[in-house]
């Protein structure tokens, strides 16, 4: 839906994400100087007692209580996405009702997904929670309790789903998330500069070739062996080889899929996630042992869940470290784990490059046009997704003040834009529940969920994790981590 306001600015939902985004990007800012304005908002941790679940972004509102911080998380986003509803031209109050339904059963979903037995992956933390068994689904697992409780809702009861139909809108939510991520994505990428600088040039090296390599292949394999057309090609080649979620929504937005094909994709990306993460590390440790850096890059390469892949990582690096140390190796702790999140960071730099890129080519190239007749720059502009812009001002200025900003604010922004990213989180869990609500199992099996998922096998298991394993071992053969003296 769109509205031409008085003003003569058309409101598309592709620029009220982008506003929205930016505000809640701002927001953030004036933490470096000492005012925060966001730490209010709620943040759930892994819990074993659910009094204990929920929290405020900032110890300095701790008074405020989890339940409270909870409620006043809700009442800024209604008021926030009322105000998205009234300039779009949607029923307000129909929007209000429905939205008050999908935030509580979204969050609830993601609270869910944190207990302790679902969301917890090392042995540490199971030891922390005095627990004894976990499914290992990191705290993403929330994602996948949205999808299916919104999938559970659209297919037993279809009148309540369709009662909450004004709210359902993944495309919003899911863009105004890809805008905070590039701030978030900044500050890692930002911390994981202070490594060594071999380490850095191996893992960007590595990391053009893997991408160059997984992106195309996968494409050409969904597009030529399983009839796949570009909109899910583009999306699904777009998840394997970057990062799950992000990359396959952003680049399903820039050529304009439909919003529940990205989302699917990023699903599946969740659960296969899963399935490494319970396998990897111990492959890792049997065979790669004695070179651990390649180790932990290839658990980047091969897992392509920031979550996921981290999780994987610190798993790599304890079991590496106690192999190594049985053997009378003591290696400094962190190297692997640092080593995977370091490819993660770059991979998922290219995010928002490669949706830009995307984007433009669909604009000129892809997208049906009358013989002879050539795109204008202005239409080119008009229909180019805004909200990659905002993805990569987010990301640049973060990035910029990390960098090269005075000390005391590159200490600050990590928390500042943490807080952000707790929105960030949000918005991505009611664009799970809404793709469950709008989706039926009928209908997914006709869109070929099942070759979804025989593509994702077969470039999973017939190439991704090979290559990646081969690439990890070219350049980071031989490099090993310092050991304590």
């Amino acid at each position: 839906m769109s509205n031409v306001a008085a003003s003569g600015v058309k409101w598309t939902e592709d620029l009220v994400a982008l506003v929205t985004g930016l505000l809640i990007f701002a927001l953030a800012l004036p933490n470096l100087a000492g005012f925060d304005l966001l730490g209010w908002a709620v943040t759930t941790s892994v819990w074993t007692d659910a009094g204990k679940g929920l929290g405020t972004a900032s110890k300095a509102y701790a008074g405020i209580g989890g339940f409270p911080a909870l409620l006043l998380t809700y009442l800024a986003l209604l008021a926030v996405l009322s105000t998205a509803a009234a300039a779009l031209k949607v029923p307000v109050t129909r929007f209000a009702i429905a939205f008050t339904a999908l935030f509580a059963i979204a969050y609830a979903s993601w609270f869910v997904g944190s207990f302790a037995h679902l969301a917890v992956v090392t042995p540490a933390d199971q030891k922390k929670f005095g627990i004894e068994w976990s499914l290992k689904l990191t705290n993403e697992g929330g994602f996948i309790v949205a999808l299916l409780a919104g999938l559970a809702i659209a297919n037993f009861t279809p009148s309540f789903a369709e009662k909450l139909k004004e709210a359902v809108r993944p495309e919003l939510y899911i863009k105004i998330a890809i805008v905070i991520l590039g701030a978030f994505l900044a500050v890692t990428a930002a911390g994981k500069l202070n490594l060594a600088s071999n380490l850095l040039l191996r893992g960007t090296a590595a990391i053009v070739e893997a991408y160059l390599i997984y992106w195309s292949v996968v494409y050409f394999i969904a597009r030529k062996y399983f009839g796949f057309s570009r909109e899910w090609s583009v999306p699904l080649a777009s998840g394997i080889s970057i990062c799950g979620v992000a990359a396959a929504i952003a680049t399903g937005g820039a050529i304009r899929a439909r919003p529940m094909v990205p989302v699917l994709v990023s699903s599946l990306v969740v659960i296969f996630a899963v399935v490494e993460v319970l396998i990897l590390p111990w492959v890792a440790q049997t065979f790669l042992a004695n070179d651990p850096l390649v180790a932990g890059a290839w658990i980047g390469l091969a897992i392509k869940t920031d979550g996921a892949a981290v999780a994987a990582g610190g798993i790599t690096d304890s079991l590496i470290l106690a192999k190594a140390a049985a053997d009378g190796v003591n290696y400094e702790p962190g190297w692997i784990l640092a080593t995977t999140a370091t490819v993660k960071v770059f991979i998922d730099i290219f995010i928002g490059i490669w949706a830009f890129i995307l984007g433009t080519i669909w604009t000129n190239y892809i997208t049906p046009k009358p013989e002879g007749e050539r795109t204008r720059a202005r239409e080119i502009w008009q229909r180019f997704p805004k909200f990659i812009l905002g993805f990569v001002a987010t990301f640049a200025i973060t990035l910029l003040l990390a960098l090269y900003g005075p000390p005391d604010i590159a200490k600050k922004l990590p928390p500042a834009i943490g807080e952000a990213n707790n929105f960030r989180v949000i918005f991505f869990l009611l664009t799970f529940f809404s793709i469950g609500l709008l989706s039926n199992f009928k209908k997914l099996w006709q869109e070929g969920f099942a070759k979804l998922v025989a593509v994702y096998l077969v470039s999973l298991f017939g190439f991704v994790i090979w290559v990646g394993l081969v690439i990890s071992w070219i350049f980071f053969h031989g490099v090993l981590p310092p050991t304590v003296s």
